[in-house]
């Protein structure tokens, strides 16, 4: 059988998909790009290009993907934008990282090559090129462009700052679950009402990603995120989109098998009309396909 790279099995998905379905949270990884200086959160993935990509794609039986900046580059997103190109600009959008004194001609050139949103991820501080005290400045930088602010922040993170996010002027994608505490505690976390309420108004996007950093059971299943997973769903199920979070960077010994991930949603979304919703119809509405 062919191996994949970062990524284990070898099978194609249990769960069948739908034409232009989304992988909504990839990241690319290209040596021809210099890493920024300074402490990385995790080691760079080998062999994570946007041609390895390709294969997972078609392993997956998805075609649509979005691709998010990984920290290692900092704010120069030129890797990622050769990735969007390579996949193809008419089936792939990106997220960039920014900070707020961006020039308006760099955040016009990141539009026309198919960026439509900022990534600020902060659930870790290590070499992190944003911060916190930057939400408002990136969010009014980037409402004119409808653009939204993609948040990668632990539970506790959300809660503190619950104000803050709600007052902001563009939509809002939190990402991974919103790293609630998994099983029924994830559910009793303040961050789930203040997410839940930002979904229900039309404020905010949840990305159904990450099953493997808030567990305790792990894979296969993963059956300590179905009960989060599932509360996201009945929530909000026309505000969510699935991502893969290929290559997984944080899992530096033991890759999850993404054919396994995508059949996650069969857990969580049992019924194929909702879940076309969040693979192909509601990604399509976030990032403009």
């Amino acid at each position: 059988m062919t191996a994949y790279s970062n990524s284990a099995g070898t099978a194609p998905p249990h769960t069948s998909g739908f034409p232009d379905a989304c992988d909504a949270h990839i990241h690319v990884y290209d040596a021809r790009f210099p890493e920024t200086d300074g402490p990385a959160l995790t080691a760079t993935p080998r062999q994570a290009t946007a041609e390895d990509y390709v294969r997972i794609q078609r392993r997956l039986g998805t075609r649509r993907a979005v691709v998010v900046q990984p920290r290692v580059y900092g704010t120069d997103n030129r890797c990622t934008l050769d990735a969007i190109a390579q996949l193809g600009r008419d089936r792939t959008r990106g997220i960039a990282v920014v900070t707020p004194d961006v020039a308006d001609t760099e955040l016009a050139a990141l539009h026309a090559g198919g960026i439509r949103g900022v990534r600020m991820t902060l659930h870790a501080a290590t070499g992190a090129p944003t911060r916190i005290d930057m939400l408002e400045a990136l969010a009014a930088r980037i409402a004119p462009l409808g653009w939204h602010l993609q948040l990668h922040l632990q539970a506790d993170q959300i809660a503190a700052h619950a104000a803050t996010i709600a007052r902001l002027p563009c939509t809002v994608v939190f990402d991974h679950l919103a790293r609630l505490p998994h099983g029924a505690a994830g559910l009793t976390h303040p961050a789930f009402d203040t997410v839940r309420g930002l979904l229900q108004d039309g404020r905010a996007w949840l990305k159904l990603s990450g099953a493997y950093l808030n567990t305790s059971y792990g894979p296969p299943g993963y059956a300590d995120t179905h009960a989060v997973a599932r509360a996201w769903v009945a929530a909000a199920p026309d505000r969510l989109v699935w991502g893969s979070d290929w290559p997984h960077a944080t899992e530096e010994t033991h890759k999850p098998d993404d054919a396994r991930l995508f059949d996650l949603l069969a857990e969580w979304l049992p019924d194929d009309a909702v879940r076309r919703r969040v693979l192909v119809d509601n990604p399509a509405r976030l990032y403009g396909f």
